[in-house]
């Protein structure tokens, strides 16, 4: 299984928080990213674990910062949530109901698959929202 495939959605908004909380100097407390999730900072530290375990958060004297590993998850996380807002925008759903359908299996499906509709979808530069997408792994030319 992905390493994308294994979180769960609040782990993902934890990871995500961490990036938008840290500083180049600095990573950011517990207490801040609970604050950030409306979370208990125990019932953070829950999705918190999980990420460490996994390789995407560091901690350091009580401070956690997003590891490469992380940064490379959360753009394989971006590319198969905008992958899948223009499957569901290529069947007719609208920019608000495309983000809403992505959500639902974003998380869950594979590279492999990502990399698929990808290719059928004449490999998108933007999502219905007009965020960029990543290039494919397999060349934009091959079809």
């Amino acid at each position: 299984m992905e390493t994308l495939q294994r979180l769960t959605r609040r782990q993902l908004e934890t990871l995500q928080a961490v990036l938008g909380q840290e500083t180049p100097e600095r990573g950011v407390s517990l207490k801040r990213i609970a604050a950030v999730l409306r979370l208990s900072p125990p019932s953070a530290l829950g999705h918190l674990t999980p990420l460490e375990e996994l390789g995407l958060v560091a901690r350091h004297r009580g401070k956690s910062r997003i590891t490469v590993k992380g940064r490379l998850t959360l753009g394989e996380y971006r590319r198969h949530h905008r992958i899948a807002e223009t499957l569901f925008g290529s069947l007719g759903l609208g920019p608000a109901e495309t983000c809403a359908a992505a959500r639902e299996i974003d998380l869950a499906i594979s590279h492999r698959t990502v990399e698929e509709i990808c290719r059928v979808q004449r490999h998108p530069v933007e999502c219905p929202h007009g965020e960029p997408i990543s290039p494919c792994t397999t060349s934009r030319t091959s079809n």
